[in-house]
């Protein structure tokens, strides 16, 4: 299962969180929300029937999360101003033309171990610090610093293709 997430991840993170980032102009919310999305990916992929693109299916529920995310935080964001809902072809369309896209899927293949196993453990494996430490057989601070790091390194090089 988990080599499964890590595939579906390693070949649909960069358009998630591009999308994401279409919708928000926020790298940090899209950081959130694309993570968010391969955790809730992580435990209804089972219900995927198939009926659409893998990673329409993505979009659609980072599309939810991030309008949940609004709702909860509404008194820092006008409702109102919000685009329309974008139909499923809309989205496959968007993701299409991201010309980004694949530098994002090679900023991610190119992490360097551990950067890319406590990355990928942390962010869909749902795995703790302390788990992915003890996984290493460091400490869970080591986790927590290699995982921020890891990050960091995700979103320079990122900019670099931007």
């Amino acid at each position: 299962m988990l080599t499964q997430l890590e595939d579906i991840y390693n070949k649909y993170f960069k358009d998630v969180f591009l999308y994401v980032y279409s919708l928000s102009g926020d790298k940090h919310i899209a950081e959130d929300i694309t993570s968010e999305t391969f955790m809730k990916a992580l435990t209804s992929l089972d219900s995927f029937r198939g009926d659409s693109d893998i990673r329409v299916w993505l979009c659609q529920i980072a599309k939810n999360s991030y309008y949940s995310y609004l709702r909860k935080n509404k008194s820092l964001v006008d409702l109102e101003s919000l685009p329309e809902s974008a139909s499923e072809d809309n989205v496959e369309q968007e993701i299409a033309i991201s010309e980004a896209s694949v530098k994002v899927h090679e900023v991610i293949q190119n992490l360097k171990e551990p950067y890319k196993k406590v990355f990928t453990l942390r962010a869909f494996g749902e795995l703790s610090f302390k788990q992915i430490g003890k996984l290493f057989g460091k400490s869970e601070n080591w986790a927590c610093v290699t995982y921020h790091r890891a990050r960091e390194k995700i979103k320079a090089r990122s900019e670099d293709y931007r």
